[in-house]
């Protein structure tokens, strides 16, 4: 067994811990990471405090892995010692169904195995990237490019491929009209790709407190979703709408402002069901979509686009102590962008 250096969560209410836990002896397949950087999402801490239910305790959070690797299996073909790489939100799939064999394992029929908070193949619960290491199976393992620093590379391990997924299905390009819903961590990085892409890209915020970053990050326009006039000027405009927050919006206020064809697709994922008009359908022959990360030659994919055109995350660089001080501020909204532990501080 490998023993990691880690911080955990050991009840819904309680802080995250120091503590120590065990990875699995490296098998022929598998990569031994040393975990340099591990972005936090949202997620993370709905998981840490059971607010989606079903988190066993003690809990390892982090599904944004940036490393080095440190030893590889006997038959690891992908990877040498020394790689810079990375670990997104899944760590197995079974491989065999046509989503797997397509490369859409986050869709894989059988269900992936999360990062952490799961059960894996071996019937051991996994734990995430708030450590000092981590085992994974060598095709879960991703290449970081040269062109991206890793602290900045994390958070595109999930914020990246979550926006760059539905900006490639949707077949984002130039003469696109792209809007995204929210300006935060993961908002900020969706108008660095569309833009990159090609697309007109406009922010759809609450109010224009974030207006100088959108615009200088890539946004051509920036509007206050607060501002009563901001849905009556941009009324049909939109090929795509990019929904990135996890509360509860007007959907038939912002499936109005879709063009012939238009897709809103939700990314984030509100406690309560989305309600919507069949007539905000029906009218401009509209669609309400959703997208969940991606699979990994996408997330490679994701990766090299980034690196070639120098798109990182915007980060706040914490050592591990001020993890608890950094989930009471994301859920006041308090960061720009994302916050990013460094692992040599655990």
């Amino acid at each position: 067994m490998v023993t990691a250096a880690a911080y955990a969560a050991m009840s819904a209410d309680g802080p995250l811990e120091k503590t120590t836990i065990e990875r699995r002896e490296l098998g022929p397949l598998d990569i031994l990471i040393d975990i340099k950087f591990a972005g936090i999402c949202h997620s993370d801490i709905h998981s840490a405090r059971n607010e989606w239910g079903g988190t066993k305790y003690p809990v390892v959070p982090g599904h944004e892995i940036a490393g080095v690797v440190a030893a590889i299996g006997s038959e690891v073909t992908t990877h040498k010692v020394g790689d810079r790489v990375g670990v997104g939100c899944f760590v197995d799939s079974c491989g065999e169904c046509d989503m797997c064999v397509a490369g859409e394992e986050q869709y894989c029929r059988t269900g992936v195995t999360g990062t952490y908070n799961a059960k894996g193949r071996d019937g051991e619960r996994t734990q995430g990237g708030y450590a000092t290491s981590i085992v994974v199976n060598e095709h879960f393992v991703l290449s970081i490019p040269d062109g991206i620093e890793l602290d900045v590379a994390a958070p595109l391990l999930c914020a990246g491929i979550t926006l760059y997924s539905p900006l490639r299905h949707w077949k984002t390009g130039p003469g696109t009209k792209v809007a995204i819903i929210g300006f935060g961590g993961l908002g900020h990085v969706g108008v660095k790709i569309a833009k990159a892409m090609g697309a007109e890209v406009t922010v759809l915020s609450q109010s224009l407190s974030k207006q100088d970053d959108g615009l200088r990050f890539g946004a051509d326009h920036y509007y206050a979703t607060k501002d009563p006039g901001t849905f009556k000027a941009l009324r049909g405009q939109f090929d795509l709408i990019l929904n990135t927050v996890s509360v509860n919006l007007d959907i038939d206020a912002y499936m109005s402002l879709l063009a012939l064809n238009g897709t809103l697709v939700e990314l984030g994922l509100p406690e309560k069901p989305i309600e919507v008009r069949a007539f905000s359908l029906a009218a401009n022959r509209r669609s309400l979509a959703g997208s969940m990360v991606g699979g990994i030659p996408q997330t490679q994919e994701m990766l090299n686009f980034c690196a070639e055109h120098g798109i990182g995350a915007e980060i706040e660089l914490i050592p591990a102590s001020e993890i608890n001080v950094a989930y009471d501020r994301v859920v006041a909204s308090d960061v720009r962008y994302r916050f990013v532990i460094d692992t040599a501080t655990i």
